[in-house]
């Protein structure tokens, strides 16, 4: 989880969560929608993240191959990592056992389901592509082992906090932001019209947890709690899921070609939209402390 950096993003780039009811294609998204529902979740995509990507597309840098793309990744993962806002200085530093709580809970939607909305982009891709995302989709499950998925070891952090383990306890009260974090995952995997999306979004996010959670993870040890470590596995394994995103995007190239601003688009709409939830995270931790 990061913060995305201040940058010349057009107004169309920064349009913002609340132009839609996430939670309203939060639930399209997680049932089987009517045609009057599918329709609604196309217009909603198209004015909320349809609209971001798009813009995104329209402004990215003109790359001359994918190898370019993956230099130019890595300068700006190398500034967002720099620069820590002062809401993670606070998350590490400050933060209660409570507002912590309030952190947790805003990311528990997508911590107790984390990789299952994914699966869908696999078999949108060339088969070596598919195979290294799918690498990743293995570990994030456990590679089979039930207590070591990712979602397991969120349950144990919401049990030791005390929490709700069950996604139906976060759906009514999780902010917007929590919602639209969940759906830009669902979006990148199965709604966006060709998967580069995904394979710039999530080579960005694998690689960009690894500074991004470092203030969850000094928060958890500072707290005292035993259950951190669905934080430090991803600061562990994320290294190699970032490697592995990148053989992703190098074996379409190989395969089919690439469309790099969109590409690059992933990248950037991820960074902010991720960055957008963390924000407000922590932002309701704090508001909840002075309460």
């Amino acid at each position: 989880m990061t913060t995305a950096p201040t940058d010349n993003r057009t107004p169309c780039n920064r349009t913002p969560c609340t132009v839609i009811d996430q939670k309203r294609l939060y639930d399209l998204y997680t049932t089987v929608p009517t045609a009057a529902g599918y329709q609604e979740m196309v217009g909603m995509e198209e004015r909320w993240i349809g609209a971001i990507a798009e813009g995104h597309r329209r402004t990215a840098p003109e790359f001359a191959s994918h190898t370019e793309l993956l230099r130019e990744l890595s300068g700006f993962l190398a500034r967002e990592g720099a620069v820590a806002s002062d809401s993670h200085r606070f998350l590490a530093e400050e933060a209660t056992l409570d507002q912590f709580r309030v952190v947790v809970s805003e990311f528990a939607m997508d911590g107790l389901t984390e990789s299952l909305n994914l699966l869908p982009v696999v078999p949108r891709l060339p088969y070596k592509a598919g195979m290294a995302v799918f690498r990743v989709m293995v570990d994030e499950l456990g590679c089979g082992n039930d207590d070591q998925a990712h979602s397991e070891l969120y349950r144990e952090l919401l049990r030791e906090l005390d929490l709700p383990t069950e996604v139906a306890a976060y759906r009514a009260g999780s902010s917007p932001q929590s919602h639209a974090y969940v759906n830009m995952f669902h979006w990148l995997a199965s709604r966006a019209d060709t998967p580069e999306y995904f394979l710039g979004g999530y080579a960005y996010f694998e690689a960009s947890v690894l500074y991004g959670f470092r203030s969850f993870a000094q928060a958890a040890r500072r707290l005292g709690l035993t259950s951190g470590k669905y934080y430090t596995e991803h600061l562990y394994i994320d290294t190699y899921h970032s490697k592995q995103m990148r053989v992703a995007i190098r074996e379409t190239h190989a395969a089919q070609g690439l469309d790099l601003a969109k590409v690059w688009a992933g990248v950037e709409l991820t960074s902010a939209i991720v960055g957008d939830a963390t924000e407000t995270a922590i932002a309701l931790a704090r508001e909840a402390g002075r309460a």
